[in-house]
């Protein structure tokens, strides 16, 4: 016959009424530590609930005073709620001002963007040459023979001595070609030369560069040349095709000594700010080039 051991579950209740008599203690000994406090809050608590069940005149009065310095009270700290609300509106208007001026900024140079792209786009219908759209990549501003970089090249169909535009008139000749980039020989350059005209006049002369001043050099004292006066490339050039926009004449001024007058030009082109150009596959007529070399000179003996 098969016999069953007695069952061991322990009862729970002990361990319950341990814990509580536990925690009974600690509220004692809290109790007994503070013992002023705790009498003194009692006492407050007991006299502020006479007071607000007494009905007798001293009651009633200190009662409107404790009403009327609470809400002195409430009133002078109510401020603070109105500060962080005032705090955080003024965060949230400057975020919106600064989202606003990025806006703003974005506009104004999608504006600029736009304008100078239609000046570009009516430069592209005006000329009869096919372009090579470019920007530009990098500039060298700094020296007598100044520069720039276009982010096209030989792949792309350009090659040395095409000459290079944008919305302002001439901004130089390629100089250098690389498979994806090109060098620029800019208007401001020491090296650069190119035949130009005075459009009222037809007074033609030399475009260069002396370091310091754009020059219409190789006009004589009595051709007629006046400040205001456009100036475009002209026929003569083998190297830029006719009536590209140069500059505008800025001040003529008569040499001691010299048979020619200073004719000081103003660039049509901002080489600081150009960004977008074209490049025009125009390159000099080879026939012209070889008709126009000088003949060899025969040594004497």
């Amino acid at each position: 016959m098969e016999t069953r051991g007695p069952m061991c579950c322990p009862p729970s209740f002990p361990l319950i009424e341990s814990s509580t008599n536990a925690m009974l203690k600690r509220v004692y000994d809290f109790i007994i530590l503070f013992k002023e406090y705790a009498v003194l809050s009692a006492l407050l608590v007991i006299s502020l609930i006479l007071m607000a069940l007494g009905d007798n005149t001293q009651i009633r009065h200190i009662r409107s005073v404790v009403t009327v310095v609470y809400g002195v009270v409430q009133n002078q700290l109510s401020f603070i709620p109105r500060y962080l609300a005032l705090r955080s509106e003024s965060d949230m208007l400057r975020k919106m001002n600064i989202d606003l001026a990025d806006e703003v900024s974005r506009l104004r140079d999608a504006r600029i963007e736009n304008s100078r792209l239609r000046l570009l786009l009516g430069l592209r219908e005006s000329l009869r040459y096919p372009l090579i759209a470019g920007k530009v990549v990098g500039k060298n501003l700094t020296l007598l023979r100044n520069t720039a970089t276009l982010n096209i090249g030989r792949l792309d169909g350009v090659l040395p001595h095409m000459p290079v535009i944008n919305e302002g008139g001439l901004l130089g000749v390629v100089s250098a070609v690389s498979d994806h980039y090109s060098v620029v020989r800019i208007v401001l350059n020491a090296d650069f030369r190119a035949s130009a005209k005075v459009e009222r006049s037809r007074v033609d002369g030399i475009l260069a560069w002396d370091g310091d001043a754009l020059l219409l050099a190789n006009v004589a004292k009595t051709l007629d040349v006046k400040v205001g006066d456009s100036l475009v490339t002209s026929e003569y050039s083998g190297t830029y095709p006719p009536n590209i926009r140069v500059g505008v004449v800025r001040e003529v001024t008569q040499q001691a000594g010299s048979l020619f007058k200073r004719v000081v030009v103003s660039p049509g082109v901002d080489f600081v700010s150009a960004e977008d150009v074209f490049v025009i596959t125009y390159t000099p007529d080879p026939e012209r080039q070889e008709l126009e070399q000088p003949p060899p000179q025969r040594s004497r003996r």
